[in-house]
């Protein structure tokens, strides 16, 4: 077998001679961590270019949502999706609050906003929403009913990193949005994430939360954490957001290719474009129906890795089947049928920068398998 392995993300690997002389300089520089020239400079141009006020660095996406939660101050439950990163509910028993599932809808496969309307009780504090594969929530949905009851709205935008909706940054919805930039990422910092807040005070606190607590030289005001990011990465992600725009592209064209030449496979479908929506293209997850496809998810997920084809079941199983969660009421399949479909039928395709036509032709010819039945 000589085909090349195709995984469905790859390492964002910005060109080595333009890191090399950042590098260099952090040596001269003598300052390798805690809020140097680099992750100031890396704090600016993501200010400019996500077009959000306010962005605190930190060494990765879990930190920025257990930050966040902690800076809103929450108590009691949370109102979260089934299906995502296991990251996401975790963030919340890190923070000592209980995850209160509720399905998700159909064609976007993030939160319901009826759902999450009739899982409010009086102990709910907030809602932790997840753009999911960088698909906008309803955020008008979600802001009416946390309005309506007075709850936080945080999301989690990892997969979000320069979406936009309508002209404006996705990241600029609810009380705090958080990014990954993990090196799989379509952005990345290697490790690292963000917190993008809405006030300069609140700003102030997620910076102090991610650096001890420390408010000054001889006094620590808060219980926080080391969760900053160091100059090294900061000058990696410095390079790499010269290079977003061309990866995007390269990953644009190949969804695109899918979205063409899949549309008429029989049991297979993908989640629609949404107008007026300006996506990353980060990733691009199909779903197999069994009964009108001839084949299950996992047949065809089998098939590809035989041909070292590397796709994912992301999200499967769902956080809620997890041990940490099965047990609480709002982990019920039969309360989650939407998330548990979805769950049961998804592999994301490779999609990635460092892909062309060819791989994409080839990943297509083997997802229109006519083998026997």
């Amino acid at each position: 077998m000589n085909e090349k392995i195709i995984t469905v993300t790859a390492p964002v690997l910005p060109p080595l001679e333009e890191l090399i002389p950042l590098l260099e300089d952090i040596w001269k520089r003598k300052w390798l961590t805690n809020n140097g020239h680099y992750h100031q400079a890396l704090e600016k141009e993501l200010s400019t270019y996500l077009n959000v006020p306010y962005i605190s660095l930190v060494a990765n996406g879990t930190l920025a949502l257990i930050l966040a939660l902690k800076a809103l101050r929450l108590t009691g439950e949370v109102i979260t999706t089934p299906y995502s990163f296991v990251a996401t509910a975790h963030s919340l028993v890190w923070n000592n609050l209980t995850p209160v599932f509720v399905d998700v809808d159909p064609v976007t496969l993030n939160l319901d906003p009826s759902k999450i309307e009739a899982a409010v009780t009086p102990r709910t504090s907030a809602v932790l929403a997840v753009h999911v594969y960088g698909t906008t929530c309803d955020t008008v949905g979600i802001n009416s009913v946390a309005e309506s009851h007075g709850l936080k709205v945080i999301y989690d935008a990892a997969h979000s990193f320069a979406v936009e909706e309508d002209g404006e940054s996705i990241l600029n919805h609810g009380d705090m949005s958080i990014l990954s930039f993990h090196a799989t990422k379509p952005y990345s910092t290697i490790e690292g994430g963000a917190v993008v807040s809405r006030s300069p005070e609140m700003k102030d606190d997620i910076d102090r939360l991610k650096n001890f607590g420390i408010s000054n030289e001889v006094n620590v005001i808060v219980p926080g954490m080391n969760a900053k990011l160091n100059e090294l990465q900061a000058a990696y992600g410095l390079v790499c957001l010269k290079h977003f725009d061309r990866a995007k592209s390269v990953r644009k064209h190949i969804a695109e290719y899918y979205r063409k030449h899949l549309g008429a496979v029989v049991g297979i479908s993908y989640l629609k474009e949404v107008v007026g929506v300006k996506s990353n293209y980060s990733y691009f997850p199909i779903f197999v129906d069994k009964a009108r496809y001839g084949h299950s998810r996992d047949e065809l997920y089998g098939r590809l890795k035989e041909q070292r084809i590397f796709g994912r079941r992301y999200f499967y199983p769902l956080i809620s089947d997890f041990p940490p969660y099965r047990d609480l009421p709002s982990a019920d399949r039969t309360k989650l049928p939407i998330a548990a479909t979805a769950a049961d039928q998804v592999i994301c395709l490779p999609l990635h920068g460092e892909l062309d036509e060819d791989d994409a032709k080839r990943i297509v010819e083997l997802v229109q398998w006519k083998g026997e039945k």
